[in-house]
């Protein structure tokens, strides 16, 4: 069954209706994310696409309200129109899991707190998340935070929602703050680096005083695959470092940071469309690693130990990686067979302090691999806590993220 609300009060009707049925739901938006997270058993699905279109812009406040189910493509363009943007870069990674491109929702967005390439400099997708409008797993409709972060009182529950997966509510209108677009993007490339050589120059370069957006390692088989010549015809491993900003400002930062990390590594640079391409690949992954059958894992690390993780886990079964955030998010493709990695990967992340999550593998493997990394008991009680208070009965995306939430 498939319940499509074209209002805040009927979808508040509906759940209270799956409340007094004890009828699970499962809460989609585009759908593109379906396959992250453990498979559920719902009766309905709560299909939240109806409950579109931006509802207030003020460019010159830098605030924005949509309803959840808008899809991205139609925000940022919106933005862009007035040289804005959402300067936490949200991904679409909707492809990985076989979905079409510019298909997902802003509240799927916001669900799921995903951020491109520039989290290293602007934040967190919950960062940016000022407001929003939703009804819980009791049926009860209500909102939380505002326009801006100064009016604000009590409990920041946005950043509570941003992250839950659709377990605590059923998002339907959102705020969140938009930033003026770069005036100019440029990029730095070293050519040939080692992971290890190349983490240390990202290091340098997130270190310096050159307000670095982005900073990224493609080992030689990913930078093959790139549709940005310079960097498929390379020949080697790139290691890219993004600057933004004013023209002549990014012209100085750039030829700077060459100066700097150019020793002893061929350098190059990309302009305009270019560094937009290759930042948009670094940001959607699903063609930089494009084997479908691979098994693909999001692991969060300290930047210093990408390398020593990625290393382990090639050690002992055939990886693919890609470097982000400098060095500190790692994308790893491993085969998709057995336990799709998870003894593998888990082992080395959980030595050096972590967590992985296993993004896309087979329904029957993520029904017995917990996809999210295992919490601590202490803070696994904690999340159940949540749950309880949000949704007592388990009928939001019940199981999706562990199998008591």
């Amino acid at each position: 069954m498939i319940l499509k609300p074209d209002d805040a009060a009927r979808l508040a009707e509906m759940v209270a209706g799956a409340l007094a049925e004890g009828a699970p739901l499962e809460i989609v938006g585009g759908g593109t994310k379906r396959g992250l997270g453990r498979p559920m058993q719902t009766r309905a699905t709560l299909d939240l696409s109806g409950l579109a279109g931006v509802t207030l812009y003020e460019p010159d406040e830098l605030v924005l309200s949509a309803h959840a189910g808008t899809r991205l493509a139609d925000i940022e363009a919106a933005v862009a129109a007035q040289g804005q943007m959402l300067a936490f870069e949200p991904p679409d990674l909707g492809p990985l899991w076989g979905a079409a491109v510019g298909a997902q929702t802003i509240g799927g967005v916001l669900a799921t707190n995903l951020a491109g390439p520039r989290r290293i400099k602007a934040g967190a997708a919950r960062d940016h998340f000022l407001g929003a409008e939703a009804v819980g797993g009791r049926g009860e409709a209500f909102k939380a935070g505002g326009r801006v972060v100064k009016n604000v009182t009590g409990y920041d529950l946005c950043k509570l929602f941003a992250g839950s997966h659709g377990t605590l509510v059923a998002l339907h209108g959102v705020t969140l703050k938009v930033m003026p677009m770069p005036e100019k993007t440029r990029t730095v490339l070293l050519l040939g680096l080692e992971p290890a050589a190349a983490v240390a120059a990202l290091a340098a370069a997130l270190g310096s005083a050159h307000e670095v957006s982005g900073a990224a390692h493609l080992p030689a088989s990913l930078a093959r695959r790139s549709a940005v010549d310079l960097v498929a015809r390379a020949g080697a491993a790139v290691t890219a470092v993004r600057v933004e900003g004013p023209g002549p400002s990014v012209a100085v930062r750039c030829a700077a940071l060459r100066e700097q990390l150019g020793r002893g590594a061929e350098a190059a640079e990309l302009h305009s469309m270019r560094s937009l391409a290759l930042w948009r690949e670094v940001r959607d992954v699903a063609s930089l690693l494009p084997d479908v059958t691979a098994a693909l894992w999001r692991v969060s690390v300290a930047p210093s130990d990408g390398p020593a993780v990625a290393a382990a886990v090639a050690a002992r079964a055939p990886t693919e990686v890609l470097f982000d955030w400098g060095g500190g998010l790692l994308w790893l493709a491993v085969p998709g067979t057995g336990d799709a990695g998870a003894a593998i990967v888990r082992a080395a992340v959980d030595a050096v302090g972590g967590h992985a999550t296993l993004v896309r593998a087979d329904a029957a493997v993520r029904a017995v691999v917990p996809p999210f990394h295992p919490q601590p008991a202490a803070l696994a009680a904690l999340s159940r806590r949540v749950k309880d208070q949000f949704d007592p009965r388990r009928i939001l995306n019940p199981g999706r993220m562990a199998a008591d939430l």
